[in-house]
């Protein structure tokens, strides 16, 4: 039920989202083909340029997009409900859209989503970083124990995936202290990632509330923070692509933006 209102809700998207000069929705837009024959541009509607150029990790934990753009960079955790994982992959699939999932590897959507996310993984579009096993506030740990949450999620990623998300985790909660990022760097995750903005669904929250978050947050240069973990985030896709569009923003993965 979920992939077909999702189709019903891209379809809805593709036609809404068309350029104003001409009515005309993606599907109808004239490409013109260069004297070389090359294919014509991708008509995905959140399939744009990436940055031509990447700049360095900073030094310090990323909460937002250095520099100036038009880049988006939406993230999203946890993977409690397999439906909405599965949905997050057909809406990248059908629009062209581009995520960092952060994986909670208890969670057993990651294994039964394998066959719509791989491809994705493997061709850059969703990047995969990690988010501890269990969702365990890593500060309340041991090194021991932290070393476990976050090499426990390396060790299914890698061999699941082909990926270990390094060098990028997000500690549950946000929370982290010196110890929690001594270990997560000696596992290879030296960038602890953060967030400047969120639409607050680790929680059952409605679509309205949704809408109106991703208006708040969806802006230039941001990372934002978004959770798969229910059923009304997959109902309001249409929505967010038609914000995207509308403030033309450019959605983008970590690995699009920083150098490894």
């Amino acid at each position: 039920m979920f992939l077909a209102t999702l189709a019903a809700g891209t379809a809805g998207a593709l036609t809404a989202c068309a350029p104003k000069d001409d009515g005309a929705s993606p599907s109808e837009v004239a490409y013109p083909i260069s004297p070389t024959l090359s294919p014509p541009p991708s008509r995905l509607p959140l399939d744009g340029p990436l940055p031509s150029t990447r700049i360095p990790l900073p030094d310090t934990p990323i909460t937002a997009l250095p520099g100036k753009g038009r880049a988006l960079a939406l993230t999203v955790d946890d993977g409690a409900s397999s439906e909405v994982v599965g949905a997050y992959c057909e809406f990248a699939k059908t629009t062209g859209a581009r995520f960092t999932f952060f994986v909670t590897g208890q969670y057993d959507s990651w294994r039964e989503n394998k066959a719509a996310l791989a491809p994705l993984v493997e061709s850059g579009q969703v990047q995969l970083g990690n988010h501890s096993w269990s969702h365990a506030d890593l500060t309340s740990l041991s090194a021991r124990g932290i070393a476990d949450e976050l090499g426990r999620t390396k060790r299914f990623l890698r061999n699941t995936y082909g990926v270990d998300g390094t060098p990028y985790y997000r500690p549950p909660f946000g929370y982290r202290n010196a110890q929690v990022d001594k270990v997560a760097a000696d596992l290879g995750y030296t960038m602890p990632t953060l967030w400047d903005g969120s639409i607050a669904d680790s929680g059952l929250v409605t679509e309205k509330f949704l809408i109106g978050m991703a208006r708040k947050y969806f802006r230039a240069q941001r990372i934002v923070i978004g959770h798969a973990n229910h059923d009304p985030v997959t109902q309001v896709f249409g929505d967010f692509t038609r914000i995207i569009r509308r403030r033309k923003l450019q959605m983008v993965t970590l690995n699009d933006y920083f150098l490894p």
